[in-house]
């Protein structure tokens, strides 16, 4: 039986082979060798034409995807992170069922969007290796497929979303002084889960036709959400979170 079904605490520490350090490498690293060659071929084109290699997963990006990778979008322990303190808020989560029930089936998304995502196909394409992936490697999980498979295409579309904006967090960071709406003295972190919030959401949004001021309502709640009480009030976030919206829908227009 897999190791993840006994030691799961060892293998989400996504450890580096060299320093021993939890959170130090990607996802492309260390999940076999199809995904290393899907890492680096991803890799190898960052150097030339993206489009070539990489597709439509990295269609949508212009500048700032020089000197990454697809993988480096998808790191365990961020997305560990980021779904044990949202997927109470996912309309699939039950109140009966605690994060290490849907633990397993996030892992299998964006662990499966790195392994797979190089074929060019869609989630509803690869579901049926994500199935056997998942209960091959978790037969012991309280979630039967039919329910994982949820959680596990959220994990899948945020994955792919990261990888599309793979460059942007670089872009705001040497840019974000420029703006209008920059405070003096204010650090780029401060500034951070706005950007991240505007770019992410439109890669939510944007297929549903609604325009920034008819989400900007949900927008808010959510950041308020995430990170009331913290950095900025929505009143000064919300031009930072509309900057990222803005850019992100702009780089699609050019690449169509």
């Amino acid at each position: 039986m897999d190791k993840r079904n006994h030691d799961p605490a060892d293998a989400d520490a996504n450890r580096d082979p060299i320093t021993g350090e939890p959170g130090a490498h990607p996802v492309g690293t260390g999940i076999g060798a199809a995904s290393a060659g899907a890492v680096g071929a991803a890799v190898g084109a960052v150097g030339g034409p993206v489009g070539s290699v990489i597709g439509a997963a990295i269609g949508s990006v212009v500048g700032g995807l020089v000197g990454k990778s697809a993988a480096e979008a998808v790191n365990p322990t961020v997305e560990d992170d980021y779904w044990r303190q949202n997927y109470t808020s996912r309309p699939y989560a039950k109140s009966s069922h605690t994060y290490d029930d849907y633990h397993p089936a996030y892992r299998t998304g964006y662990e499966g969007y790195t392994r797979y995502r190089d074929r060019n196909t869609t989630f509803d394409q690869v579901e049926p290796d994500l199935r056997r992936d998942y209960e091959t490697n978790y037969s012991n999980s309280r979630l039967r497929w039919d329910d994982a498979r949820h959680a596990t295409r959220d994990a899948w579309d945020r994955a792919d979303r990261n990888t599309r904006y793979v460059g942007e967090d670089d872009y705001w960071r040497s840019n974000y002084t420029s703006r209008p709406y920059y405070s003096q003295g204010t650090t780029y972190e401060t500034y951070q889960p706005a950007y991240e919030m505007g770019y992410d959401s439109y890669g939510r949004y944007s297929t549903s036709g609604r325009t920034f001021d008819q989400v900007e309502p949900e927008l808010r709640r959510d950041y308020e959400q995430r990170h009331g009480g913290a950095g900025l009030a929505w009143d000064k976030a919300k031009y930072a979170v509309q900057d990222a919206w803005n850019r992100a829908s702009n780089t699609v227009r050019r690449d169509r």
